[in-house]
C-alpha cells in the first residue's frame, strides 16, 4: 500500500513536588516514544539542577490529556491527504470512526462525576464543542477542516484530528494510527461505506467514553441507533475487504488482526485477552488490582495518583513502564529504533527538511 505522512502531537503535563507536598510554581510510533525519551531526559536534568540549587524537588512529566483537577492539555493527530475531492465529505465519513474508536485505542481515565467516580475510555472527549470546523481554538472541533497544505505544494493538505488520547502503549498507538489510515484510504479510494453519520457527534463521543462495554446506543442522523462496537465493526469489515483488494502489508495485517481481537474481547468482556496491548484496559486492570488489594474506592486520592502515575514518562517510576519491566505489555518498536528516532526525523517531511 502507498505511504502516508503522519503527525502525532502530544502535550505533557509538568509538576514539581517539594518534599512530597508543596508544588513549585512552573514559571510513526518510534518517534512518539522518542519524544517521551527526550522529555524524560529534560525532566531528569531539571531535577538535577534544582537539587544543585539546594531544592530537593521531584520533577514529573506526564503524557496525558488532563490532570486530576480537569485541566486539559491534549493530543492531536495529523494525516496527509490529497486535495482532490470534497474535504467535508471526508470529515463526515471519518467522524463516526473517530467518535467510536475510543473503544479500541482510548488511554483511560478515572473521571469524577456528580454521581461519583467512573472509569472512562478516553481522557478528553468533553473538550470538544463541535464535529468539524475550520476554526481550531474558538470552536474546538473533533476535526479541523481548515485548508493547510504542509507538503507536496498544493497536491496535499493536512487532516487535523483534534480529539485524541496520548497513549503510553506502543501497540495502542500502532492500532490508532493504522486503523485511521486504513479508513482514510478507503474514503480516498471512493469505497462504498455505510451511512453512519451521527446525529450529535459531540454528545456521542461523551456517551461512548463512559461506556466500557461498547454496547450503549449511539443515535445516527437517520434515527437509527447503533453501538460503538457496531460502528467499529462496520469500518473493520470494509477495511478488511479493502485491504484484501488493494494488498495489505505486514503492518496493516497486524492492525486488522488487533482491531478485530479488541472488538471481540470488549464484546465478550474478556479484557484479559487485550490487556497487554490496549492502554485503557491495562490501566483499568492496574487500578482494579490496586483497589482490591487496598480496599479503596474509585474516588480515593490514591487512585487519582495511580491514574496519573500511569502516564509518568520516567521509566524508573511510571506506572506503564512498571508493567513494561514486568513483561506485562507488548511492544511495537525496539529500543534501538527509539534511540535513533530521537535525532533522526521520519523521511520525508517538513521536519527533516527543516533540519
Amino acid at each position: 500500500m502507498a505511504k502516508r505522512s503522519f503527525g502525532l502531537e502530544s502535550a505533557y503535563g509538568v509538576t514539581c513536588v517539594f518534599r512530597g507536598q508543596r508544588r513549585l510554581s512552573p514559571e510513526e510510533v518510534a518517534h512518539d516514544k522518542a519524544g517521551e525519551r527526550i522529555l524524560e531526559e529534560l525532566g531528569v536534568d531539571a531535577q538535577g539542577r534544582l537539587r544543585e540549587a539546594g531544592i530537593a524537588a521531584d520533577v514529573h512529566l506526564f503524557k496525558n490529556s488532563t490532570d486530576p483537577a480537569g485541566r486539559s492539555s491534549g493530543c492531536r493527530e495529523s494525516y496527509q491527504v490529497g486535495t482532490h475531492g470534497e474535504f467535508s465529505r471526508l470529515a463526515d465519513m471519518l467522524i463516526p470512526f473517530i467518535v467510536t474508536r475510543q473503544v479500541i485505542c482510548g488511554a483511560g481515565k478515572v473521571l469524577p462525576t456528580p454521581r461519583g467516580a467512573v472509569y472512562s475510555l478516553s481522557q478528553g472527549p468533553g473538550q470538544s464543542w463541535t464535529g468539524a470546523s475550520p476554526a481550531r481554538i474558538r470552536s474546538r472541533p473533533l476535526i479541523n477542516t481548515r485548508s493547510e497544505p504542509r507538503a507536496g505544494g498544493q497536491a496535499f493538505r493536512r487532516l487535523h484530528v483534534a480529539v485524541s488520547d496520548p497513549n503510553m502503549s506502543e501497540t495502542t498507538v500502532l492500532l490508532k494510527l493504522g486503523a485511521t489510515d486504513l479508513v482514510l484510504r478507503m474514503i480516498e479510494a471512493g469505497a462504498v461505506l455505510p451511512d453512519l453519520i451521527l446525529d450529535n457527534p459531540v454528545q456521542a463521543i461523551g456517551e461512548v467514553s463512559l461506556d466500557v462495554t461498547g454496547r450503549g446506543p449511539v443515535r445516527l442522523a437517520d434515527g437509527r441507533e447503533l453501538s460503538a462496537l457496531d460502528i467499529q465493526r462496520e469500518y473493520l469489515a470494509r477495511a478488511r475487504d479493502f485491504a484484501g483488494f488493494s494488498g495489505a502489508d505486514a503492518a496493516s495485517r497486524r492492525v486488522l488482526g488487533m482491531w478485530e481481537r479488541v472488538l471481540d474481547s470488549v464484546e465478550t468482556g474478556n479484557l484479559d485477552a487485550i490487556a497487554r496491548e490496549i492502554d485503557w484496559v491495562a490501566k483499568y486492570q492496574l487500578i482494579e488490582r490496586y483497589r482490591a488489594a487496598h480496599g479503596l474506592a474509585l474516588s480515593s486520592p490514591q487512585i487519582a495518583q495511580l491514574d496519573l502515575a500511569y502516564h509518568d514518562v520516567n521509566r524508573g517510576r511510571g506506572g506503564y513502564y512498571r508493567l513494561l519491566r514486568d513483561g506485562a505489555v507488548e511492544r511495537a518498536v525496539r529500543d534501538i529504533d527509539i534511540f535513533e528516532a530521537k535525532t533522526v526525523p521520519p523521511p520525508p517531511g517538513r521536519y527533516r527538511q527543516a533540519g
